[in-house]
């Protein structure tokens, strides 16, 4: 909002609401595919990886043609503060929906590599 030079108010907050929607769909297919990954027998690190990996296009495309439709409406007196707040926030929520949440993930349950070392 600071870049923009937007004011935070009524529309604003709908805005908000709208993308915390949309973040909180692309964390929860992440999550699924994660533990679809782990499930196929995977190594817990590859599991991740590929996940990752596989809903990297997906969300960064809906992210990018969401911010670039937001264009016009962010020089409009209305909906100007709404557009600033989605682009935004889904800049920002893309890096944390294909970074933050695998990181956070392995860490929560505590995965590591599951490859086990023979020695002779």
């Amino acid at each position: 909002m600071l870049l923009s030079g937007q004011k935070f108010g009524f529309v604003a907050i709908v805005g908000v609401l709208g993308l915390v929607g949309m973040m909180l769909k692309n964390g929860i297919v992440l999550v699924d595919e994660m533990r679809l990954q782990l499930q196929s027998g995977k190594d817990n690190r590859q599991a991740l990886i590929d996940a990752s990996l596989s809903r990297l296009r997906p969300v960064t495309m809906a992210s990018f043609t969401t911010v670039l439709g937001m264009v016009p409406l962010l020089f409009d007196d209305m909906f100007g503060s709404m557009a600033a707040s989605i682009m935004g926030g889904l800049i920002a929520g893309t890096v944390i929906v294909l970074i933050i949440i695998p990181v956070l993930y392995s860490l929560f349950y505590k995965l590591e590599n599951t490859q086990e070392h023979v020695t002779n």
